[in-house]
């Protein structure tokens, strides 16, 4: 190993066990609460892209024969770490993201460790199978036998991963864990807007004794950064989070050369409320789009299809409830709604809810862009905030109820009839990630979560069981992780059959 991560002029790329210099030079990560600089973060070549992929292709070899117990043992020490750097790396996933501050280490660092434990812990779980004897007679296949067979799980090879902003440290410790516990190398390549967290993750697996070459972290603006990461030909696998217009660009290039792929992509979550459910716990679901992120998260309940029995209770109790909402400095205590990631990001936002209201929404609350800041040396008016955001009276035709907006909006669109329309309307989507039902009668509850063309589906919750599959329907990505099914998304299955 030479060096550190840090280099004089900036963060270096980390290719092949060697902290490197980038060959497009530095660029400024900015803080979106009030626009300040983080750091710089570095600008990678195509041709280093390359090199990292070629370095990973080389250790692939020795690192997917190690035992399950060293690669269990790298990953608990690279937990122990992150652990141990807890608070400074809390504190920079704060700067980079605008995350505040509970969400910046519960949900992010927080998560981060916890991945790294849990994936420590998948890298001892079986990966043989035995399955039931076959009696064959004879034939022109050869003379009558018992065959045995074999199903073994074994690593994919080399697995790019292309994280998504939202989420620097929960997103890559959710690939590069598991892909490193099944036997695979790595090349990351972190979002552009707030790389740095990825970097330190790095320092941490590195420190942890992850052989050289087995991870690799490459970043850049450019899009032939991303570009060369996905067409690699030493590289087998693509894991990807991020918009689905994206995710079909990279699913194209890995049908060329039939790369694997994971991809999860966006969402329009459906929140369908029946007229007997229970409307406080409806409200404090749905209004997690507002407090996670910013919004800025694909599993968010962000089209509410509501009852119009209670549609007029539920209108009134999410706008109180929005009022209670603080918006602000992410550092600041009481914070509940951070910034979005960037100015374009917030122009892109605040132009939906335009968009709505020329649709006929009628804007329940929010609308205006909030001015924050003053005090704590922050300048006033400084930063990428939107204000939570209401629009009800929606129809299922307007484009801000069927396009994915990603920022703090939430829709509401009435129903009429029964289950059936209620189904309809929350199947009518390009998108099928996670949906969710509110009703005080469970078996209706289940009936309807069954009918929704949703990879996941909350039943009165938005609460995640974190050894459940994770990923979508339609436009919403292809494959499954979390839990054990992380450790089969990165993996092949081979038969090994022999004659008794």
């Amino acid at each position: 190993m030479s060096g550190g991560g840090q280099g004089r002029h900036g963060q270096r790329l980390f290719i092949g066990g060697e902290w490197v210099e980038p060959a497009g030079g530095h660029y400024e990560v900015v803080n979106p609460a009030d626009e300040s600089v983080v750091g710089l973060a570095p600008e990678a070549s195509p041709g280093q892209v390359l090199e990292a992929a070629a370095a990973a292709a080389e250790a692939f070899e020795g690192w997917s024969r190690t035992r399950p117990e060293q690669r269990a043992a790298i990953l608990d020490r690279a937990a122990d770490i992150v652990q141990r750097e807890f608070e400074p790396w809390a504190e920079l996933a704060r700067a980079e993201t605008g995350a505040p501050t509970g969400i910046a280490r519960g949900m992010q660092v927080g998560v981060g460790v916890a991945r790294f434990r849990r994936y420590a812990k998948g890298a001892l779980e079986p990966v043989e199978r035995g399955l039931p004897p076959q009696v064959t007679e004879a034939g022109p296949m050869g003379r009558a036998a018992v065959l045995g067979a074999l199903e073994v799980r074994q690593p994919v090879g080399v697995v790019t991963c292309i994280t998504s902003y939202n989420n620097p440290w929960a997103n890559p410790a959710g690939k590069v864990a598991p892909a490193l516990a099944m036997g695979n190398t790595v090349v990351v390549k972190p979002a552009p807007q707030d790389p740095l967290s990825v970097f330190r993750m790095a320092e941490a697996l590195v420190e942890a004794g992850v052989p050289r070459g087995v991870v690799n972290v490459v970043g850049g603006q450019a899009v032939e950064v991303g570009e060369a990461a996905v067409a690699s030909p030493q590289v087998d696998m693509v894991s990807f989070t991020g918009s689905t217009a994206v995710g079909q660009r990279i699913a194209e290039v890995c049908g060329r050369s039939m790369k694997r792929q994971l991809m999860e992509l966006g969402g329009k979550g459906a929140a369908v409320v029946f007229e007997d459910a229970d409307l406080d716990a409806a409200v404090a679901g749905i209004g997690t789009t507002f407090s996670f992120y910013s919004g800025q998260i694909c599993t968010a309940p962000t089209r509410v299809i509501v009852h119009r029995a209670v549609y007029a209770q539920l209108v009134e109790k999410l706008t109180a409830y929005l009022g209670y909402m603080k918006v602000g400095d992410p550092a600041a205590k009481g914070t509940v709604v951070g910034p979005v990631i960037s100015a374009a990001h917030r122009d892109r936002v605040e132009a939906y809810v335009e968009l709505g209201r020329k649709e006929g929404a009628r804007l329940a609350y929010g609308g205006a862009r909030p001015v924050v800041g003053g005090g704590g040396g922050r300048a006033r008016g400084r930063g990428f905030y939107v204000a939570p955001t209401l629009l009800v009276d929606c129809t299922s035709d307007m484009r801000v109820v069927r396009e994915e907006i990603f920022g703090p909006v939430v829709v509401v669109v009435p129903f009429e009839g029964g289950e059936d329309e209620a189904v309809a309307l929350a199947n009518d989507s390009d998108y099928g990630l996670l949906s969710y039902v509110w009703s005080g009668d469970a078996a209706r509850a289940f009936r309807v979560a069954r009918r929704l063309r949703a990879g996941g589906v909350g039943v009165n919750t938005i609460g995640r069981n974190m050894e459940a599959p994770f990923g979508g329907f339609k436009r919403s990505g292809v494959g499954r992780d979390v839990g054990s099914y992380a450790l089969h998304a990165y993996s092949e299955v081979q038969s090994i059959v022999w004659a008794g």
